[in-house]
């Protein structure tokens, strides 16, 4: 049922791949390479060499291929000879001769009939065997299951029960197996938050901005205020000086410290339905916060802009001392910038309409010069209340203007401070985002000819992908478009080196903005404090280990609010089948499948499948389309459909969806 969330959740793609050896090669001739794997839940995988391997590209693991190895083992890999069988856009293909090291011990899942578990992880096996002592545990508990090695293709297939984690379906007992499953570290203790707001800040000079207009704009719900804004008059009418005011993390966490390390350890605040898993202790962070009417320390990037224009004439970087003249949220700016109307005084509110018209012409500046890839997609979220063990409901997120005009900020100081750190040779952490792969591409490319006839040109380059993403016509369908775009893009990533960032259009970009949810924010903070007061930088390498293991902690912490998210729809879909509620959904047709149909419900922001058997009459798949056998009705992807809910496969993590009304277009 997942689906792809802003370009966040997609299917591993190899890096720069390399040629296989071809057929006809001798038995001491066949390259062995040593890495490690992850397998996908469609049963194929792609092996990461290690970085002392002569080969460093991903290579593509058939389904039959991949042994007993589950993600994460260190495997060793034999390459397959370039045979038409395994031609394909996945790059060179091997298959698993050895497993070297297991990644994992147990896995979570959820205890189903005749002593089988099904892992929590889309990721692992289908089913594990229970041997031996279940502790008890029954149909619907979640389990812990110490995984026992087997001989054979099998592997890991088999285990014992280790703990029980509660019965499923109650919130609290689903996030605990989540947070269980993906390793979360757990909420600090009463002891870590004293600790923590014991912590006396490091002294450095500071730029005193309190007598400077300032606000903080953020989400109605925020719990931490890592960003603030403030407007100070230009060298003359022709420009203004925004000041993106941070705070101020280094001063109270020097690196190799007790909270550094532990912030270290986490990466980044795991956000999940109905839980928040902070970075840093709850009490450090309401003293950071940049809050309204306190004296608050901050990292600051002062950007001197041309009104006009737009363009950033010259930036500088400083420690200050700032005020919040007012804090307030997206709500209410963006009912501001709609409609005019203002609760505030004159002078507040012309500041604030001020802002907007200068963050408009950065925006429309930037997007001339860097061609940023414009996409609009929606991201439904779901509302819990953990502590009474209730779903409220879903909410759809857009991107607003309001957002627009923070964020033009933040990207304005994140580029400011990854040129000056280049510049300077200052080992950094780079947020890159690489060219999407040509394979990706093409594949895109056919799917929406054929199913949209849509045209969408060369999606390399960014000026004719703006144009492709423009054109889309406004339609059911085009949300499902946006969606296969954004899982043909490649993943963002943290590096020690500044590379293309392609989204963004940007060649110098780095994450500053916010040190309080983001490590490598913080790592960022920590050498450049550690630069104005002569300490001690890490070195490129240590930046290097940085960047590696928080691109992979960023990546976990994803999975676990995609699971999370996936789980507590499908709970709020089975409250509506045993309401007897008959809610009708919005879909969009999105892949044919031998069994039936993936569709896009687009009200829940999840694929669901219409199984053959929920079609009236009989239908065959021919290629792309779903004909009846009377060749009268067909069903092609881009088709609109309403449908509604007729089951929830809990174990298989899918709704099952019945069409309302059965006429699809006639041929």
């Amino acid at each position: 049922m997942r689906k792809n969330r802003s370009g966040k959740r997609q299917q591993h793609k190899p890096s720069h791949p390399f040629k296989a050896p071809r057929s006809g090669k001798s038995p001491a001739q066949e390259i062995v390479v040593s890495g490690t794997i992850k397998v996908t839940s469609q049963g194929y995988g792609f092996v990461k060499p290690d970085e002392s391997e002569e080969h460093q590209g991903d290579i593509f693991i058939p389904p039959k291929y991949t042994m007993s190895a589950m993600s994460g083992d260190s495997v060793k890999v034999e390459l397959l000879p370039e045979i038409p069988d395994y031609a394909n856009d996945k790059g060179p293909a091997g298959k698993v001769i050895a497993i070297t090291q297991r990644s994992r011990t147990a896995i979570i899942g959820e205890v189903l009939e005749n002593h089988k578990v099904r892992p929590i992880n889309p990721d692992l096996p289908g089913e594990i065997d229970i041997s031996g002592n279940a502790r008890g545990a029954k149909r619907g508990e979640w389990v812990e299951v110490k995984l026992v090695e087997s001989v054979g293709r099998d592997g890991l297939r088999r285990g014992t029960v280790a703990a029980k984690l509660g019965r499923a379906g109650e919130i609290v007992n689903d996030l605990n197996a989540i947070c269980a499953e993906y390793n979360l570290a757990p909420p600090y203790s009463e002891e870590d938050d004293q600790a923590a707001a014991a912590i006396v800040p490091r002294e450095i000079g500071r730029e005193d901005f309190r007598q400077d207009f300032c606000l903080t704009i953020d989400p109605h719900d925020a719990k931490d205020f890592d960003d603030a804004i403030s407007l100070h008059p230009g060298a003359d009418d022709n420009e203004i000086n925004i000041g993106v005011h941070i705070a101020d993390l280094a001063a109270y966490i020097a690196p190799g410290s007790r909270f550094d390390r532990e912030a270290a350890r986490r990466g980044f605040t795991a956000y999940l339905p109905g839980r928040t898993l902070p970075m840093l202790p709850k009490r450090l962070t309401a003293i950071l916060s940049l809050t309204e009417n306190d004296d608050c320390l901050t990292h600051t990037v002062m950007l001197t802009v041309h009104r006009k224009s737009g363009r950033i004439l010259k930036t500088r970087r400083t420690h200050g001392l700032i005020r919040v003249t007012k804090r307030l949220n997206y709500d209410e700016v963006q009912n501001y910038i709609d409609t005019g109307d203002s609760p505030w005084d004159k002078e507040f509110t012309q500041k604030v309409s001020e802002l907007v018209d200068v963050t408009r012409n950065i925006r429309s500046y930037r997007f001339k010069q860097e061609k940023f890839l414009t996409l609009d997609a929606p991201e439904i979220r779901v509302l819990c209340d953990e502590a009474n063990n209730k779903i409220l409901g879903l909410e759809r997120k857009y991107q607003r203007e309001a957002n627009q005009l923070i964020e033009e900020c933040m990207l304005a100081a994140n580029t400011a401070v990854a040129i000056e750190m280049s510049e300077k040779n200052i080992p950094a952490l780079y947020r890159i985002h690489p060219e999407p792969f040509p394979e990706k591409l093409e594949e895109f490319t056919s799917t929406v000819v054929e199913s949209f006839g849509l045209i969408p040109g060369n999606l390399a380059n960014r000026d004719e992908c703006n144009k492709f993403l423009d054109s889309i016509p406004d339609g059911p369908e085009k949300p499902l478009i946006l969606s296969m775009f954004l899982r043909s893009l490649t993943r963002a990533s943290y590096a020690p080196k500044p590379e293309l960032h392609f989204g963004l259009g940007k060649t110098h970009y780095l994450h500053f903005t916010s040190p309080i949810r983001r490590y490598p924010d913080l790592a960022v903070h920590q050498q450049l404090w550690e630069l104005g007061t002569n300490g001690r930088l890490k070195s490129g390498k240590d930046m290097a280990h940085i960047a590696e293991r928080c691109t992979e902690q960023e990546f976990n912490n994803d999975e676990a609010y995609y699971a999370a998210s996936d789980r507590m729809k499908l709970r709020y879909l089975e409250e509506q089948l045993m309401s007897n509620q008959e809610t009708l959904y919005n879909g969009v047709v999105a892949r044919i499948v031998s069994a039936g149909m993936m569709v896009d419900v687009q009200d829940l922001g999840i694929y669901g499948f219409i199984p053959l058997e929920n079609l009236r009459g009989n239908f065959k798949r021919y290629g792309n389309i779903l004909k009846s056998y009377n060749g009268k009705k067909i069903f092609r992807p881009g088709d609109f459909i309403q449908v509604q809910l007729s089951a929830i496969d809990f174990a298989r993590g899918s709704a099952l969806f019945t069409p309302q009304e059965d006429e699809p277009k006639e041929q």
